[in-house]
């Protein structure tokens, strides 16, 4: 908040720098003006603001309102520029139908809360809507943990069992080695070519990817969900999902 506001106050500043020079250019008759002082400049903004402080509350929400506009227009070109590796990208898990005419994006980590208290959301999704189609993209941020869950979840999918493996996870509360061999047991995985696989460089690449298109997506935090051109920074609830995967289905 504070950059913002700094951002803000630069802004009126230059107004007023504006303003100060057609005042200069009025008062000495001269058509380029006399360029202001350092003090005048400060004398017109403290004036300007002790008479309309709103004038920073405003300039803030602009601001604000700019820079969101900004930022959702970049997330839609990245969307539509990489929509290879958001939507077919070989390494990366799907649920659901895997020929379903909408694609779902997730990026989660399992030591996340928010992506926790998702997963009934999305799953009730692909149940009720069998042409749906959802993408897992790990992006372990929170620490090693959220790493090596990541690693794990991505070798399951090498013995078919990634949905009940990234289930799993998800419900436990302990992500230390030996809780990823406890819920792999739980699962049915072959528990000794599960840690064999997570040494894969093959995996390791698909978790820096993941992380590189993030960044470049400008993920804060996950959840973060991208349903058509649309992209979801956090946790949203399941009425507003089908919203957009409806408008993604009348849009295709």
């Amino acid at each position: 908040m504070a950059s913002v506001l700094r951002m803000a106050l630069f802004a009126l500043t230059v107004v007023c720098l504006g303003a100060l020079g057609v005042r200069a250019a009025q008062a000495q008759g001269d058509e380029a003006g006399t360029p202001p002082s350092k003090a005048e400049i400060e004398t017109v903004v403290r004036e300007l603001l002790m008479r309309e402080p709103e004038l920073i509350v405003q300039a803030v929400q602009e601001l604000q309102r700019r820079q969101a506009a900004q930022a959702a227009e970049h997330q839609k070109s990245v969307i539509a520029a990489r929509s290879d590796e958001l939507l077919h990208d070989p390494a990366a898990p799907v649920a659901g139908n895997p020929d379903g005419d909408v694609t779902m994006v997730e990026f989660m980590d399992f030591q996340c809360g928010y992506c926790r208290r998702m997963v009934p959301t999305i799953q009730a999704l692909i149940a009720d809507d069998p042409d749906l189609r959802v993408v897992f993209k790990e992006l372990p941020v929170l620490g090693p943990e959220s790493v090596e869950a990541a690693k794990a979840a991505l070798a399951s999918a090498r013995q078919g069992k990634y949905l009940d493996y990234h289930l799993a996870l998800m419900a436990s509360e302990d992500l230390s080695a030996e809780g990823l061999r406890t819920q792999a047991e739980a699962v049915g995985l072959n528990v000794d070519r599960l840690f064999e696989d997570m040494k894969s460089p093959e995996i390791a690449a698909a978790i820096d990817a993941n992380l590189a298109l993030a960044n470049e997506l400008g993920v804060e935090g996950t959840p973060a969900l991208v349903i058509g051109d649309a992209f979801v920074p956090g946790a949203v609830d399941g009425d507003q999902l089908r919203s957009l995967i409806a408008r993604a289905r009348g849009k295709g």
